[in-house]
């Protein structure tokens, strides 16, 4: 990509796609396109090809989906599956269209088998049942991976596809009804805090182990594979190292500065037993991540209390 390279970031206000934007700027690229939901519906074919005519990108991050937690993955799961749907197949069929260089599609590691071996290796998809409360989304991104594979293999488009781990970071989401696990956990124990709450309960037997990446390293390594991977299969983006729910509750815990209990709700959901990354083609290829949990997550709470100003 050269600094006058004309890059659209499909999803620029989210976490992802606001991370990736930073280290574009911060790289000195000087022609990036964005649009907002309101100025541009991803989910209208119509207005998606008039976009790219319009705008004629030569390169696409498509970092743009309807995304949450298992509650809002369980409960929308015809949102999930249609928005999502129609989203990747709108760009990545007019980014062919439009003749763009190159498209990096980023799916999520639900695409993986429910009980996989871990770690969890590329080729484990499809191998197979994926974890049923997030079936839908994650039928929807293993639609996109295979989208840039058929182009690639009809057309010879130049697509990617990358499979980040749970991230974390920046304008990430606090609702505590469709969140993840790591921002739900920094806003109940903040709100405990402030309360003088006693006792802070999580969700789960805290026994599930996840991996967790800061979206500013997810963003440093998408600028990385943009540069320097071309191949047809998918990447695995993450740390390649996990950690119980228990100890991410206590080292939030400890971050945050709440001084109660901590107590666990078995009838809750705990999701996939275990879901680690095997980033061996990433690391094979020069890139590993630089910010370690702890710091990452006191980066997301200091992050978190200026949005609780600013509103």
């Amino acid at each position: 990509m050269l600094k006058n390279s004309r890059i659209y970031v499909a999803g620029h206000r989210g976490m992802v796609g606001s991370a990736i934007l930073r280290k574009l700027q911060k790289e000195g690229y000087t022609n990036l396109i964005t649009r907002t939901s309101k100025e541009l519906d991803l989910r209208n074919q119509l207005a998606v090809e008039q976009f790219f005519a319009e705008e004629k990108p030569e390169y696409v991050f498509l970092a743009a989906a309807k995304v949450g937690g298992i509650v809002a993955n369980n409960t929308y799961r015809a949102d999930f599956l249609y928005d999502n749907l129609m989203i990747e197949a709108n760009i990545i069929h007019a980014a062919y269209r439009a003749g763009v260089e190159k498209l990096m599609f980023l799916g999520s590691s639900c695409i993986y088998p429910k009980l996989a071996p871990q770690p969890l290796k590329e080729e484990y998809l499809l191998t197979g049942e994926l974890e049923p409360t997030n079936e839908p989304y994650a039928i929807a991104k293993i639609a996109g991976i295979k989208l840039c594979e058929s182009y690639r293999d009809q057309y010879g488009c130049n697509f990617i596809s990358v499979m980040p781990t749970n991230l974390y970071g920046y304008n990430d989401n606090y609702d505590l009804n469709n969140s993840h696990v790591l921002p739900a956990l920094i806003r109940k124990f903040h709100e405990a805090k402030e309360a003088g709450a006693p006792v802070v309960t999580v969700w789960g037997t805290g026994s599930p182990r996840r991996e967790f990446l800061f979206a500013d390293d997810l963003a440093e390594a998408c600028f990385f594979l943009m540069e320097h991977y071309d191949g047809r299969e998918l990447i695995n983006i993450g740390t390649g190292e996990d950690i119980s729910i228990k100890d991410l509750a206590l080292l939030v815990k400890d971050v945050v500065g709440f001084e109660g209990e901590l107590e666990f709700d078995a009838s809750k959901p705990d999701g996939t037993p275990r879901k680690l990354m095997d980033v061996t083609k990433l690391h094979n290829l020069g890139f590993r991540h630089k910010v370690e949990l702890e710091e990452g997550i006191a980066l997301a709470y200091a992050d978190f209390k200026n949005k609780l100003v600013e509103v």
